[in-house]
């Protein structure tokens, strides 16, 4: 404990929970809250169970609960026995497949929802096959050092975090020591993968760039284990990342997509929420969050982010006024909106309630979080499958009319349809009605949509349940939970299997086509967001606790 008063305000007041293949139910007494230095409570209790709606509501949640853990031991047990200790099942073959560097992905991807589930026999069985990995490699294969560390240190950390046991921090420790060769660049910005026998590394796809996420998606992770282990290095090598990125000369808070490893800096002009950035904005708010609210570089790089997300990045389609975020190249959008941006609004949620905002910035990312989280649900609700596309194309024809606004006729003449003109243009007019792109839409099954799928498929993602959960954590909308109910009924009727559950090639017909696969983030973190989602009791109390990506 000496120790860690060397990593400065690496004093955790809230714990890491790997989200991105995690799980739980019934656990331990929570560890005791603490905040540190300088810190304030939150303005308000942000995670107060709503209130119970009619006599049978706990039977009806816990009910749905417990469907959820079994659809939970369902994939486990096809996991267990036709892929255990591989990777992830191919849930159409039952056989293996190694696919993340064979150490057993999917066991410890979803280790701790194991636990919050209340699967401790399950979850102390685990421990003997932990115990024997080594994580090593041939000496021609390497670790994807972003996927590693989100998806294997974040799950062994966040199940030591629940269970205190000290086998998972002991190979935290480990692979954190293995992983760290990574971090051996003339800037300090990560390489794509690294050999945990050699220390040889390699470059990706991209020669010689990074992908913002890989840079910004390893601080919770090195962060929380420096604290654990008192390892200063392992806090240094994530810090001098988040220093690059507050010295770095950008254009307001766009942060690209790919930087260089040579010099620190920029090496192209997309700005995403999406694939190569989603994670990347987590880890800004949630490093401020783990570090009990003193990490004042990463709040501060946080908002300026998503200021520029708010004006540059969200859009209203132009017949049913769906808010959604896409990305840009060079100032121009895409109106791609991806299924993996989803997560967003789960985000934009969490922060208006727990940041100093002044009024009009914490409405308008609550705005901006309700208006998304209804177009990710209706993305899932407008398809015969109830899933959501992986990728749609939104309309951008341009809004064009009268500048007459009223309920009625929200078009105001506009041509880039960007949401922040809208509100500007609806408070203009006296706010009538709901602000734009918050108002209730009915799903369009059969009628005509804004957008076209670009990428029809469905690969069992996390990123809308978790925003329902926050929502409604954050809210108390009861909606959110029975839209989340929707989609797990879906996700039974069109992707089980006889041993787990499969992603699905089109969401656009039902009975839909299966592929061959159950990624690992479907136990780790889909069951888990929807299992939390319908428990009225807060397992895990988000002043406590926070979710890795």
């Amino acid at each position: 404990m000496a120790l860690v008063g060397r990593l400065r305000y690496v004093v955790p007041a809230l714990f890491l929970l790997g989200i991105i293949v995690l799980g739980w139910p019934w656990f331990a007494p929570p560890p005791p809250h603490h905040f540190g230095p300088g810190s304030e409570p939150f303005h308000w209790h942000p995670h107060a169970p709503p209130p119970k709606i009619g006599p049978h509501h706990d039977s009806i949640w816990s009910n749905r609960a417990l469907q959820v853990r079994e659809a939970y031991l369902h994939a486990y047990q096809g996991y267990k026995t036709y892929a255990l200790p591989h990777d992830e099942l191919l849930p159409l073959s039952n056989k293996p497949v190694d696919n993340f560097n064979g150490w057993g992905l999917t066991l410890i991807d979803g280790l701790d929802t194991m636990w919050i589930m209340g699967l401790y026999s399950d979850f102390y069985d685990s421990l003997a096959v932990i115990s024997e990995m080594t994580f090593s490699l041939k000496n021609d294969s390497y670790a994807p050092f972003f996927e590693t560390v989100i998806r294997y240190l974040g799950g062994l950390l966040s199940a030591y975090a629940l269970s205190h046991e000290p086998i998972l921090l002991a190979k935290a420790d480990d692979l954190g020591k293995m992983l760290l060769p990574a971090f051996n660049t003339s800037t300090g910005l990560p390489m794509y993968a690294v050999n945990t026998v050699t220390g040889d590394t390699r470059l990706g796809w991209a020669a010689g760039t990074v992908l913002w996420s890989e840079a910004l998606s390893c601080q919770l992770e090195y962060k929380y284990l420096a604290h654990l282990t008192g390892r200063q290095q392992y806090f240094d090598n994530v810090e001098k990342i988040m220093d690059i990125m507050r010295e770095v000369e950008i254009e307001e808070g766009k942060f690209p997509t790919k930087w260089s490893h040579r010099t620190g800096r920029p090496s192209n002009d997309q700005f995403s929420v999406g694939a190569f950035a989603d994670s990347a904005h987590e880890y800004l708010l949630k490093q401020w969050l783990m570090t009990a609210r003193t990490e004042s570089k990463a709040r501060d790089l946080y908002l300026r982010v998503v200021e520029s997300i708010l004006k540059d990045l969200l859009y209203l389609s132009p017949t049913r006024n769906l808010l959604y975020v896409t990305d840009t190249n060079r100032n121009i959008p895409s109106h791609v909106m991806e299924h993996l941006s989803c997560f967003l609004p789960g985000l934009l949620t969490l922060g208006a309630n727990t940041l100093p905002l002044p009024p009009r910035e914490r409405q308008l990312h609550s705005w901006a979080a309700q208006g998304l989280a209804q177009t990710c649900w209706l993305l899932y609700a407008d398809h015969a499958s109830g899933l959501a596309p992986d990728e749609v194309m939104m309309s951008n024809t341009p809004h064009s009319g009268s500048r007459s606004y009223t309920v009625d006729n929200p078009s105001h003449g506009y041509t880039t349809g960007k949401w922040l003109e809208h509100i500007m243009e609806w408070e203009k007019h006296g706010s009538p009605g709901a602000p734009p792109g918050l108002e209730d839409i009915a799903p369009a099954v059969e009628g005509p949509r804004d957008y076209a799928s670009r990428k029809p498929g469905y690969y069992l993602r996390p990123e809308t349940v978790e925003s329902f959960y926050l929502m409604w954590r954050t809210t108390g909308d009861e909606r959110w939970r029975d839209r989340g109910w929707a989609v797990f009924q879906a996700i039974q009727r069109e992707t089980k299997t006889s041993s787990g559950y499969a992603s699905v090639s089109t969401v656009e017909q039902s009975p839909a086509s299966k592929l061959n696969e159950m990624p690992s983030f479907f136990m780790a973190e889909t069951l888990k967001y929807l299992y939390l989602l319908f428990t009225d009791e807060e397992l895990i109390p988000l002043d406590q606790w926070v979710f890795n990506t």
